[in-house]
């Protein structure tokens, strides 16, 4: 019985660190999102910040409400992206470090 506890601490601490190197990970993500066919481009670090926003010549010359569509599209391109590439970030933490029938918390 003991050893069973033993094995599912060792899990519990591996899980941490992946989850942990994962945190940082997420961290360093930046994604790109892109409106108008390129005109707009919004980038946003793995907190969800925008660093970036790039605005097109082209772009200038439309109407303001067509600008400012242009850039929620492409801040709403970036965090979907963002998103998916976080689920896919912790999902590569977590994947296969399951613990048959076991359930958190303790």
């Amino acid at each position: 019985m003991m050893t069973d506890f033993n094995k599912i601490l060792e899990k519990a601490k591996e899980i941490e660190k992946k989850m942990k190197e994962s945190q940082e990970n997420l961290k360093k993500i930046e994604v790109n999102g892109v409106s108008g066919g390129d005109v707009v481009k919004i980038t946003l670090n793995g907190d969800g910040e925008m660093t970036k926003i790039l605005l097109s010549d082209k772009v200038l010359k439309e109407d303001k409400e067509i600008i400012q569509d242009l850039i929620t599209a492409a801040h709403n391109d970036a965090k979907n992206k963002l998103k998916s590439k976080t689920s896919e970030e912790i999902s590569k933490a977590t994947g296969g470090l399951g613990v048959p029938g076991f359930k958190w918390p303790l």
